[in-house]
């Protein structure tokens, strides 16, 4: 332990030292309440929620373009038949109305209408095959659809629960800010300086309690030898562990 610390020499009042480990108590619960807020569990699942939901959103869209693309096929494909079926009207008529006499001709809008009735099927079963496709197309938006809507349902319900669990923590977190507020004020400048400064560099953890002969902020214990010379040390003294830096705030559970 070395009592003559690496700065100036600081002295404060015992009880302020004390006072220390107070505000010590609530920088440590904020930084717990911090960890708390960026740590939630129900955050992370948020998270995943929100992943999956851009992927099946991603999904849907990809899924109606397919049948969109389908739709258009399919439309295409009834022009088809349907300019068919009206070319076949049209020759039926010719044959009908008698006014065809030319046996060569006839013969020919015949065998016309032969290669637009093997054609019909043709078109139709393309027509069908497409129609399916179509089905397959629609049901699968609409499987991903109900799914996206599911999943944006949870998340909303999730996203709520992480604000309410944000809000309840923020309101703690107010409650021991305000403590430490005043904790501050009651404590020398020069000391609360030293403290902040000691706390920004060791982790949070600025002042420590001498506990039974062994400083809580390192967990070591201390050498008879230095035990002595603590005892020794003015009231006022502000001691500095020799292993971990911090301000070492002795109490009547010290061991001294």
């Amino acid at each position: 332990m070395d009592l003559a610390p690496r700065e100036p020499a600081l002295n404060a009042d015992a009880a302020a030292q004390i006072r220390l480990l107070d505000l010590q108590e609530r920088d440590t619960k904020l930084g717990q309440l911090d960890h708390r807020a960026s740590h939630l569990p129900d955050a992370a699942l948020l998270a995943e929620l929100e992943t999956r939901l851009k992927r099946v959103s991603d999904e849907v869209i990809a899924a109606e373009t397919i049948a969109s693309d389908l739709e258009a096929e399919q439309q295409q494909a009834d022009r088809d038949v349907e300019q068919v079926r009206e070319r076949q009207r049209r020759d039926r008529e010719l044959l009908d109305s008698g006014s065809v006499s030319d046996p060569k001709q006839l013969q020919s809008i015949q065998s016309e209408l032969d290669n637009l009735v093997r054609r019909q099927a043709d078109l139709e079963d393309v027509e069908l095959e497409i129609m399916e496709r179509v089905e397959g197309a629609r049901a699968a938006v609409a499987q991903l659809t109900g799914e996206r809507d599911a999943i944006a349902e949870e998340r909303g319900q999730m996203a709520s629960r992480v604000k309410d669990q944000l809000a309840d923590i923020e309101f703690e977190r107010s409650g021991v800010v305000g403590e430490r507020d005043h904790i501050a004020a009651e404590i020398p400048a020069d000391l609360l300086s030293l403290y902040n400064k000691i706390r920004a560099e060791q982790g949070g953890v600025g002042a420590a309690a001498l506990h039974r002969g062994s400083c809580q902020g390192c967990r070591l214990t201390l050498p008879p030898t230095e035990i002595e010379e603590l005892r020794a040390a003015a009231p006022d003294a502000v001691i500095r562990c020799e292993e971990c830096r911090r301000i070492l705030v002795r109490t009547p559970e010290s061991g001294l």
